[in-house]
């Protein structure tokens, strides 16, 4: 088997070069759809992503809205088993196919934005609105909300993969991986609380920092507490620095 520092380099390279693609597929879909937007919302910026275009609009301009949509909603699901395929074919185990998932799209993530900025130059700063995510409903919120995420996952992920790698692999608690569930879910819902609003075509409302922090924080809480137990619990030494007698 590949040693998992190669494997490591190659998920990187991948994600990196994938959040290339998706930038693309992005700068080719804003130079159909932004014309219509600055047609609807003449004072808006040319960089302003909401609000949004609403499918009643599109249908009164004659566009095939359902199959597109469709299509839009099948490119996200592909990206994602995309990246779960790779870091499949990249892992020993469960624990490492999670772990690799979660840093491939957490690097697709931030290099996502990295080529979008030095494509079109947006965002302009990491304050700057973007719809996120469309399944099952609209995600919306600041661009520096998902890269800290990112942030995150990249943190969290990489130390499994290292650990694994060194032979002594992170086996985290059933109820820390439930907490690290709820906390992820809370950062979800902070994203999708004014879909029905930006989907009316709506002037988004506030993002709820408070939710997304109390997510974000308390799961990479959940998470440290979750490795400094098992760290006591096992004790682990690597193969490679056990003794004889170990």
């Amino acid at each position: 088997m590949t040693s998992w520092k190669t494997r490591l380099i190659a998920s990187v390279l991948f994600a990196t070069a994938f959040g290339y693609v998706e930038a693309a597929v992005v700068v080719y879909l804003r130079a159909v759809y932004q014309p219509i937007r600055l047609q609807l919302h003449p004072g808006i910026s040319a960089h302003d992503l909401l609000p949004a275009i609403t499918l009643d609009q599109l249908r009164a301009r004659g566009w095939e809205v359902e199959r597109q949509l469709y299509v839009e909603l099948g490119r996200e699901l592909a990206t994602l088993v995309m990246l779960a395929s790779v870091a499949w074919g990249m892992c020993r185990s469960r624990r490492e196919w999670f772990a690799f998932f979660a840093l491939m799209f957490a690097v697709w993530d931030i290099f996502y934005y990295v080529f979008l900025r030095l494509a079109i130059g947006w965002p302009a700063t990491l304050f700057d609105w973007d719809i996120l995510f469309l399944l099952p409903v609209i995600w919306t919120g600041p661009v520096i909300a998902p890269v800290l995420v990112s942030c995150g996952l990249v943190f969290g992920s990489l130390w499994a993969i290292i650990r694994e790698g060194r032979g002594c692999p992170l086996r985290l608690s059933l109820w820390c991986w439930l907490g690290m569930i709820v906390a992820g879910v809370v950062v979800i819902v902070s994203f999708c609380l004014d879909w029905r609003n930006i989907q009316a075509g709506g002037v988004p409302n506030p993002f709820r920092w408070d939710m997304f922090f109390a997510g974000l924080l308390g799961g990479l809480a959940i998470f440290l507490l979750g490795v400094f137990r098992e760290r006591k619990r096992t004790r682990c030494v690597p193969p490679s620095f056990a003794t004889p007698e170990g």
